[in-house]
């Protein structure tokens, strides 16, 4: 009895684990539910060096701008101290949760609204005691913004850029000669194309996109939050 049931979950063990290398492999059901968690081979890939903060802003006709980040009922926070609009770092319902906020308020009429995204290194993060510890330097965080979504009056999409990761991957790869090389002489091992996948038009946004760069930016003079009703 007890050879069977060692066999069963040594079978038991090694199906999860053959069906996990093969969903990831052809892409096949990998998120349709959360226990695919554990048996699919792509655990700990969203580690990054970098802390990643989200802010809405939206524009007046009269200029003035409106942080429209969190609605006059206070942030929600669904785990720890970070606030929900954090945890969407592909964009996907930042458009709904600007327009709730605008609903919920009085202001004037909106143009558009901004979604940047704040980086910072994350080292930053470690209490004073452990900074003096590990570094000679003196802490000095420092935060990197960029636009990211642009949203018309209607919370529509009308421009998005790529993330700060997919960024710093495509300056490495355009400021490295050899990788551009290997890029040309070299072909993957193997490829995957999905027949479900929509296919996708190009637009002129990534000359624009071209165009932005990474600074420290000031909070401006011109900044206020809408009035609940």
């Amino acid at each position: 009895m007890k050879r069977w049931f060692a066999n069963f979950v040594i079978v038991t063990y090694l199906g999860a684990m053959g069906f996990g290398f093969f969903a990831h492999t052809m892409q096949f059901m990998n998120g349709c539910h959360p226990t695919m968690y554990f048996v699919v081979w792509d655990m700990f890939c969203g580690w990054s060096a970098y802390e990643n903060r989200i802010h809405l802003v939206a524009e007046g006709e009269s200029g003035t701008y409106y942080d429209v980040s969190r609605g006059p009922w206070g942030e929600f926070n669904p785990y720890s101290d970070i606030g929900r609009r954090h945890y969407d770092y592909n964009g996907m319902y930042l458009s709904r949760v600007a327009n709730n906020v605008l609903k919920q308020t009085s202001h004037e009429p909106i143009t558009q609204v901004y979604v940047f995204e704040e980086n910072w290194a994350k080292k930053y993060n470690m209490p004073d005691y452990i900074w003096n510890r590990l570094y000679d330097e003196p802490k000095e965080p420092r935060s990197y913004f960029s636009v990211r979504q642009i949203l018309d009056q209607d919370s529509k999409i009308v421009q998005a850029n790529s993330c700060w990761l997919m960024r710093c991957a495509q300056n490495d790869f355009v400021n490295n000669p050899r990788l551009r090389r290997e890029a040309q002489t070299n072909n993957p091992y193997m490829t995957i194309a999905s027949s479900k996948r929509e296919k996708t038009t190009t637009t002129d946004s990534n000359s624009a996109e071209d165009e932005t760069y990474f600074q420290e930016q000031q909070e401006p003079d011109n900044l206020f939050t809408p009035a609940g009703n």
